[in-house]
């Protein structure tokens, strides 16, 4: 049995990342997976990043948050929610932010510069960096990982890959997922707040 430190899984990214990794099983066959569809994937990133805009521009609590000015752009801001498209300067700037996310997951080494880079996408949708006017609900961040991971199993799905190289590769983005997904979540546990109910 191997022990964990529990409280250092609190205060240690890389320490927090390994646990993750080894309980899920997500190693060199799951890298080199991702790693493996990037040709695929490459051309796709910006479909998939309109329907990603398509989605968030559907629901008035997700759409709101590209109103306010985000960390990073220095731009016009649309004057309100009724005002704001897909075309609106701030969108196209968070849509290349999206697209060089989606990029990075499939180009860039699973290292510990990769690790915070994947910490940080959790952290600057809340208080706690990025924009002090950006704090995107957590229910809203799960409903966009849900999204985002059924958009890209429904890609890869339809890729053409042999039987076992689309097993292996939407297992590994179903456990790369999981990973963001943990790293987003753990930035909102200082702010939880009981629910009434």
């Amino acid at each position: 049995m191997k022990h964990i430190d529990e409280t250092r899984l609190e205060s240690d990214l890389t320490y927090r990342f390994g646990f993750l990794t080894g309980f899920m099983g997500f190693g060199e066959a799951e890298i080199t997976a991702i790693h493996g569809a990037a040709s695929h994937l490459a051309p796709l990133v910006p479909a998939l990043v309109d329907a990603v805009y398509e989605k968030l521009f559907s629901y008035d609590c997700t759409k709101r948050h590209f109103v306010p000015r985000q960390a990073g752009y220095e731009g016009d801001l649309p004057a309100n929610l009724e005002a704001l498209s897909q075309d609106h300067e701030i969108v196209q700037f968070r849509k290349q932010h999206l697209g060089r996310y989606l990029e990075s997951l499939v180009t860039k080494p699973y290292d510990a510069k990769m690790v915070t880079y994947l910490d940080a996408v959790g952290r600057i949708h809340t208080l706690k960096a990025g924009s002090k006017e950006l704090n995107i609900p957590l229910v809203q961040m799960n409903a966009l990982m849900g999204f985002v991971s059924d958009a890209l199993i429904g890609t890869i799905l339809g890729l053409g890959l042999d039987d076992q190289t689309k097993a292996v590769t939407v297992r590994a983005f179903g456990k790369l997922l999981w990973l963001q997904n943990d790293l987003i979540t753990r930035h909102y546990q200082a702010n939880a707040q009981p629910v009434a109910g």
